[in-house]
């Protein structure tokens, strides 16, 4: 089905537009605040018609709608887009969990079908991690281990300059959401979020959250100001089992928006490791799914949304928990008195 797009911004030129025409899937007009930039990526892309006004996008009432607008902007397009179609909405759902609540009474209103663009679930090497998974090959898991120490170039997305909230909102949220697709709902969340000195405009632009489970865990470390690390740098996802261990590797963030390619290495019971062979990439290939899902929900093939709007709102849920128990301060060390010498 033709799709009408919301937001011309850096997301749609360098992931959306390119693994939609991977698929198929026509984007027949665009609309963006910035009219040039709007108009500069239908024609990069072939895309008939740029729209002045969001209005003039909606009288079309295309049966899919993709909105890739920062969280803020949200609330404004999805009021003004027409009852009862279906959206793609980048994520994160809102700027708090607040909002995104505001935002799904907003959809459940207007009868709207929401997909959140959790595009991580959809990347090569997730999915074969959950058919691993489905068939039992690591035995129960028990641990997940996110880490990155990169370099992340903020400054490609201006918006994200003097915003309250930002590394977990905009980026860990990808990790978070992951952790809970692949376990469920945790118990509860410590974490530490702070400005890193690299990134003196931005607020939390680093973090270590640890989310606790009933016989599991899962933790969740980013460090995104190591220029020159080289062979150092990391951007991995461990799931340890009871009977073995799978290791990705998110190549994107090593070099981003280019990276290096995504790789599966996986060691079940007493047999040695083994890269698994993969189709593609979370940067471009995973953005074909939570389109591809959409479309097919809409149609009647797909019974169930993989990111539904109900879902996403766990996930904001889980992001809230990190920020305040990120606000709250550190546990003093007791003191020891004085120690009397030999």
């Amino acid at each position: 089905m033709p799709v009408g797009l919301v937001g011309a911004g850096a997301i749609a030129r360098i992931a959306h537009l390119p693994a939609y025409q991977r698929i198929g899937v026509q984007v027949a007009a665009v609309h963006d605040k910035d009219q040039a930039v709007a108009r500069k990526l239908a024609r990069d892309f072939g895309i008939p018609d740029a729209c002045a006004t969001l209005e003039e996008l909606c009288e079309r009432e295309y049966a899919i709608y993709d909105v890739a607008v920062p969280a803020e902007a949200q609330a404004d397009v999805l009021r003004r887009l027409p009852d009862g179609c279906a959206v793609l909405l980048q994520k994160p759902l809102g700027v708090d969990l607040a909002h995104a609540k505001d935002l799904a009474a907003i959809a459940r209103k207007k009868g709207l079908v929401v997909a959140l663009n959790f595009q991580l679930r959809f990347a090569p090497n997730v999915l074969a991690l959950k058919s691993l998974l489905a068939r039992g090959v690591l035995g129960e898991v028990h641990d997940i281990e996110v880490r990155e120490n990169t370099w992340t170039p903020w400054s490609n997305w201006s918006f994200l300059a003097g915003i309250p909230r930002m590394e977990i909102l905009y980026h860990s949220i990808h990790a978070l959401d992951l952790v809970r697709h692949l376990l469920g709902e945790p118990l509860g969340v410590h974490c530490f979020a702070d400005r890193d000195p690299a990134f003196p405009d931005h607020a939390d632009s680093r973090c270590e959250a640890i989310l606790a489970y009933e016989g599991a865990r899962a933790s969740v470390r980013t460090l995104h100001s190591r220029r020159l690390v080289g062979r150092h740098a990391m951007s991995q996802i461990q799931v340890s089992g009871t009977n073995g261990t799978a290791v990705l590797k998110a190549g994107v963030n090593l070099a981003y928006p280019h990276g290096e390619p995504d790789a599966l290495w996986l060691q079940s019971g007493r047999g040695p490791g083994a890269d698994v062979p993969l189709r593609g990439n979370w940067f471009i290939e995973a953005f074909e799914g939570p389109m591809s899902n959409l479309q097919r929900h809409v149609s009647g093939e797909d019974a169930a949304l993989v990111s539904p709007l109900d879902d996403a709102l766990r996930t904001m849920a889980l992001v809230e928990a990190c920020y305040r128990s990120a606000s709250l301060r550190p546990t003093p060390i007791p003191s020891i008195g004085r120690q009397r010498g030999r």
